[in-house]
């Protein structure tokens, strides 16, 4: 058996598998050991479906005799000739970024803990007040309170890898073009349907 390792498609070392009492040299997808038991394959070089699946094959066999738990494949978006081949050995949608796709699959036959994807979109409004204690409102420019003569605070959604104290001293800026500084949070509300 091997231990865990990290290796390339192209200097991937075959190794000895055993099954039913047979040894079976084989070829493994590049992968490495990720913090929750499991293994995550990230593929970099394009590679023939044929050749993919035998490598699948090959090391979830591997990866289930060693007791690897969840597997993840990252998928560039030039390689999705290989979907197909993962999905019909069990693999399922997990999320989609502009170029890659990653595939989940649960090796045990036990309940997945594999998380599921992020679900929710962190929106902020900013409360600002100057010395006299006037507070902030703008008037929409797009959206549908464009037109309306509605007066209402600054909003706007926290972008990926952003706090939620700079996403508010942002949209305060692109909106109006003032610098503010952020004091605390005095709310949250959670909007479990589409909405406002």
């Amino acid at each position: 058996m091997v231990g865990s390792m990290t290796v390339s498609v192209n200097s991937t070392p075959p190794v000895d598998l055993y099954a039913n009492g047979t040894v079976h040299h084989a070829e493994l997808l590049p992968a490495s050991d990720d913090d929750h038991g499991g293994i995550i394959v990230d593929m970099k070089e394009p590679m023939d479906p044929d050749i993919f699946h035998a490598r699948l094959r090959a090391s979830l066999s591997l990866w289930g005799q060693q007791g690897k738990k969840g597997i993840w494949i990252k998928l560039p978006i030039a390689m999705v000739n290989l979907v197909e081949t993962a999905v019909k050995k069990g693999f399922q949608y997990h999320h989609a970024e502009p170029n890659y796709l990653m595939l989940v699959y649960w090796i045990p036959d036990t309940p997945s803990t594999i998380p599921a994807n992020a679900s929710h979109r962190v929106c902020v409004g900013a409360i600002v007040l100057n010395d006299k204690r006037e507070v902030l409102v703008v008037q929409e420019k797009s959206g549908i309170f464009q037109g309306k003569g509605v007066w209402k605070i600054p909003t706007g959604v926290v972008d990926e890898g952003e706090e939620i104290f700079m996403a508010a001293v942002r949209e305060v800026k692109e909106e109006t073009a003032i610098d503010t500084e952020f004091l605390e949070i005095l709310a949250f509300r959670l909007v479990l349907e589409d909405g406002l």
